[in-house]
């Protein structure tokens, strides 16, 4: 064994064996229990970030720990490839975005094997490569032909800066989630998929997911937004038209006092024609952002069509006004406004001056000011003349049942979910599979033709996507009729690609289909692991696509992911890590002058996964120092030479004490490790069972056997989060076989066994002293101690002993008069 710890070199040569051996490799076994580990893929930025480490490190702890638990582990990896970075980048630098990605995923691929990350490297994929986006073109045609997937002119949020079309889960703030640049309003040809149709399976098996964070699950929830209601009908004066309204208030129908429609909504359109100030409006409306954020924020404008709408109760007219803060694309482009109960109908009420009608009152002592605001809370009806009376619960099937009656009104159930918009007017991404002829309309294209690939050798300017100018790529013909034909030059949202990936890692090489028997084997993931920020975005897209490759016989089960981990973020200086902010800490660098094990143990003790872990200099120093503690530590214990037998019945307390400590720290790691993954309070753990073995100074043959046992133990324990160091030390203990291939060690319940208990003595409930009794001492005897004890006895000399309290194994607390 080597004197002193180089971390370089050790690594290495660990890392060497396991890739010479392929170690990792999983091949799949049905006799024993598979254990499917996945971290989210990188985008190959170029450079691992600390996030990355962090990451990707909890991950390998916890396969590494599964693999010793017998699993059979899958932990694969591969590339996000496709998106926006790459054409920034290719612009920037003159190069074709598949050079600069290639190259970039090459070095990463280097960095991700100097941190022992033990991957089966041969399952790797790339998004980007015509192998993989293939089989997602051959599902859209598969969808299409299922009518899951269809295209439509819609309002969309453009970024002006990307040039794109971004989904409204994609627009935070009203700005663009990439480049944080404010978003518009645009109206273009969009493809959509149909998730609404799954919209209420998304919703109900959530309840299936006992392994993700309740907050993930609850944003999820509210993002699906399931509302029960009605769809009411409102007539048109003077016309033959009807306007569809939906609420989840309809206690509140009486208090209508005008109608609210979009200002794209087909009613405003034909009224504009002759209404200039409304077709300014409208065309102002254009040019709004319309994520959910913006529409909150923005101040609420309109302007009257001169239409009015017939209330389907009382038959009296109310007006229609077009409003800003309503959208073609929600529900059906209109709403009923009842100011007196809503407080953003009220606040456009007031400033255009239209009636605010009471219609509900408080049932308790809540207060009812419509001077100053609107009543929202749900009461008992009034003003609503044969509902009146009625509580707001009860008058929603009375109102439910009239609409019906009269054929003015259903109920309904509704969501907040929209069809998710996967066309990008970008270069670098997967091309949509359709060719649109002109007499065919939108044609699939065949399967024999797939993939249809993305020209590589392609120069990128910033002046939108080269294949739109490419003759070569977008000229066709049509697949039905043979005509003239042009090729979609839209690319699919990036999501599409990583929303199935973890499936095609199952069955990286299979050539012939998208998934095969293999899928079954290995799914679902049984443990993900990712940051907070993907839990509607990424998180509900793949929950979807799973649910449509399950339906297209491709999987069987209803979700991908039987675990989640949502890890926080890497701070400096109390603010997250980026290049822009310039407080970056290049992993490359760190494991250049510590070691791979040493970031390793650093991000996994700094706090737990997922809490946000502060970057410090000082605790990266500390892990070094540790490792190297406990390098010096085995090297003093082999130099003595070699260890007898282990006798437990010959060992003395003390060594028993620290038998003891060994499982008891082993209970502990076992289950921070494999239940709560609390790394950090493992690595404690070890650090408290370190601190004892360096604190015993027993040489005896015993003593030594002992300290075998508890360095065997710990480099056990260390050998998932700090695994090159913890290879090389299992050797120098005197194991010829690879620690990678140990199994976890088992608990020996006969050292957790206390042959002595050491109890606290209190006198009216300060500490006096300490007594030391078998563990089986019965209770008068160890009060009897208690009292004979000379330090106790000065607190209790000629005083009366009102009562003795034991509490078992802890303390004895002597209550004495004066």
């Amino acid at each position: 064994m080597q004197q002193e710890y180089n971390p370089a070199e050790i690594e290495a040569s660990a890392q060497q064996l396991w890739e010479e051996k392929k170690t990792f490799r999983a091949v799949e076994d049905s006799t024993r229990e598979k254990y499917y580990c996945l971290a989210m893929f990188p985008y190959p930025s170029g450079q691992l970030h600390m996030g990355h480490v962090r990451n990707y490190t909890i991950g390998d702890v916890i396969s590494r720990y599964q693999r010793m638990q017998g699993k059979n582990v899958l932990q694969p990896m591969g590339w996000d490839a496709f998106g926006l970075p790459a054409e920034n980048a290719a612009i920037k630098n003159k190069v074709p975005p598949a050079a600069w990605t290639y190259d970039n995923i090459d070095y990463m691929r280097d960095q991700l094997k100097r941190l022992g990350l033990g991957y089966d490297w041969d399952r790797e994929l790339a998004t980007c490569t015509p192998q993989y986006y293939r089989w997602e073109q051959w599902l859209f045609t598969r969808l299409f032909k299922k009518g899951l997937v269809y295209k439509k002119t819609s309002a969309v949020n453009w970024c002006p800066v990307d040039e794109t079309v971004l989904a409204n889960e994609q627009v935070i703030d009203g700005c663009c989630w990439r480049c944080d640049s404010q978003v518009e309003k645009r109206e273009i040809p969009q493809w959509f998929m149909k998730i609404t149709d799954y919209a209420e399976q998304l919703l109900d098996d959530l309840d299936q997911l006992d392994g993700w964070p309740e907050q993930v699950k609850t944003m999820q929830a509210n993002w699906i937004g399931r509302s029960e209601g009605l769809q009411i009908q409102f007539g048109i004066n003077d016309s033959d038209d009807v306007l569809d309204v939906y609420t989840t208030r309809p206690d509140t129908l009486m208090g209508v006092s005008y109608v609210a429609v979009a200002a794209e909504h087909p009613l405003a359109l034909k009224a504009a024609k002759s209404n200039p100030e409304l077709q300014a409006f409208i065309d102002e409306c254009r040019m709004m952002e319309t994520s959910e954020e913006a529409m909150e924020t923005a101040e609420k404008k309109g302007v009257a069509t001169g239409l009015m709408a017939i209330h389907p109760v009382t038959g009296e007219t109310v007006p229609v006004w077009a409003a800003n803060f309503v959208l073609m694309g929600y529900g059906t482009g209109a709403v009923m406004s009842v100011p007196a109960h809503d407080q953003r109908d009220y606040e456009f009420a007031k400033k255009y001056d239209l009636a605010i009608n009471q219609v509900i009152e408080p049932t308790d002592d809540g207060e009812c000011d419509l001077d100053k605001a609107a009543f929202t809370d749900k009461g008992r009806l009034v003003n609503s003349q044969q509902f009146d009376g009625l509580t707001s619960a009860d008058s929603f099937d009375a109102i439910a049942d009239f609409l019906v009656a009269k054929d003015k009104g259903e109920k309904q159930v509704n969501y907040r979910l929209r069809d998710w918009g996967i066309s990008r007017q970008r270069y670098w991404g997967t091309p949509i599979p359709i060719i649109n002829c002109p007499d065919c309309g939108a044609v699939p294209v065949p399967e024999a033709d797939l993939p249809v690939q993305l020209p590589e050798d392609v120069i990128v300017d910033g002046s939108g996507s080269p294949i739109k100018s490419m003759p070569e790529f977008y000229e066709c013909a049509c697949p039905e009729c043979g005509k003239d034909s042009i090729r979609e030059t839209d690319t699919f949202d990036t999501f599409f690609e990583s929303s199935w990936y973890y499936a095609r890692f199952t069955c990286p090489d299979n050539e012939e289909a998208m998934l095969d028997e293999r899928a079954d084997h290995w799914l679902p993931v049984d443990q993900y692991i990712g940051g907070i920020e993907h839990a509607v975005l990424h998180l509900l897209y793949a929950r979807f696509f799973h649910k449509l490759m399950r339906d297209e016989g491709l999987v069987s089960g209803d979700e991908p992911f039987k675990n989640l981990l949502t890890q926080g973020m890497v701070l400096k200086d109390g603010i997250k890590m980026s290049k822009s902010k310039g407080n970056t800490v290049d992993p490359q660098a760190l494991i250049d002058q510590y070691g791979a094990d040493t970031a390793r143990l650093f991000t996994m003790f700094a706090a737990p996964p997922e809490q946000s872990l502060e970057w410090s200099d000082k605790a990266v120093e500390g892990s070094s120092r540790f490792l190297k503690r406990v390098w010096k530590t085995v090297q003093d214990h082999v130099e003595l030479g070699d260890v007898v037998s282990l006798d437990v019945e010959s060992l003395n307390d003390d060594l028993k004490g620290l038998r003891r400590q060994i499982y008891q720290t082993l209970t502990k790691v076992s289950d921070d490790i494999g239940r709560r993954h609390t790394f950090n309070t493992a690595i404690a753990a070890i650090m408290e069972l370190m601190n004892a073995v360096s604190k015993v100074k027993d040489t005896s043959e015993q003593a030594r056997a002992v300290l075998q046992e508890a360095l065997e133990k710990t480099i056990l324990m260390l050998s998932p989060i700090t695994p090159h160091i913890s290879h090389e030390l299992w050797n120098a203990l005197g194991h010829d076989e690879a620690i990678v291939s140990v199994a976890w060690p088992e608990i020996d319940e006969s050292a957790l066994v206390q042959d002595k208990v050491e109890l606290m003595v209190q006198v009216n409930g300060k500490l006096r002293s300490k007594i030391s009794v078998a563990a089986d001492t019965a209770k008068d005897v160890i009060e009897a101690m208690a009292l004979a004890d000379e330090n106790v006895q000065k607190f209790t000399a000629d005083k009366e002993v009102r009562k003795v309290i034991v509490v078992p194994g802890r303390l004895i607390n002597i209550v004495v008069a004066g």
